[in-house]
């Protein structure tokens, strides 16, 4: 009895390996855009640095982001009950949200260069086109996660298994990471305004 107990408390002490690494690769995310935050301070600081108000489009972006977020958390949790209807109803709406995110941030990078803030030139409008688009790059990660997620809810049973509650949680939880990325940046250029 004692084993089993002991047995019992070392596996539930242990963190998933899957959920070990998405933190792994969370962290360095993290690292890297302190690294772009703090070059854009330094590059700001060093003059010749135009300022400008950010594109509605950024705005209506961080919209989507947040509401996609909300909808997958909820589709996780009724994912978790077994409500597989609001599930499957609720996880195609956070795919579409997520190409809708990626339409608006394109849609706000033509409406930088329409304001005459182009990649080349002030090292101001490059700056942030490179931070928004390399962030972008990571919302396509959850994007094609959020494919896979809704492959397997349209193409296995519907049976809620710790497995499928597992990946469905990774994509959940990196989802959560590229929204509270974006507010991050959003705010940061704000701010830095």
């Amino acid at each position: 009895m004692m084993a089993k107990q002991l047995k019992y408390q070392n596996t539930r002490s242990k963190v998933h390996p899957h959920k070990f690494m998405l933190w792994v690769v969370m962290s360095s995310l993290c690292m890297m855009f302190a690294a772009f935050s703090s070059f854009y301070l330094v590059r700001q600081a060093s003059g010749n640095w135009h300022h400008f108000h950010l594109p509605q489009m950024f705005y209506i972006s961080t919209a989507i982001i947040v509401l996609s977020t909300i909808t997958l958390h909820i589709a996780y949790r009724a994912f978790k009950k077994g409500n597989i209807t609001l599930y499957k109803i609720l996880l195609p709406i956070t795919l579409i949200l997520g190409i809708a995110f990626i339409i608006s941030q394109y849609l706000g990078w033509l409406a930088l260069n329409d304001m005459g803030i182009y990649l080349t030139g002030n090292a101001s409008g490059a700056t942030i086109i490179v931070i928004s688009a390399l962030h972008a790059a990571h919302v396509l990660g959850g994007i094609v996660a959020l494919i896979l997620a809704n492959i397997h809810a349209f193409a296995l049973p519907n049976k809620v298994t710790k497995f499928r509650i597992l990946r469905l949680e990774l994509t959940l939880t990196y989802w959560h990471f590229v929204d509270a990325l974006w507010l991050y940046l959003l705010c940061f250029f704000l701010v830095m305004q």
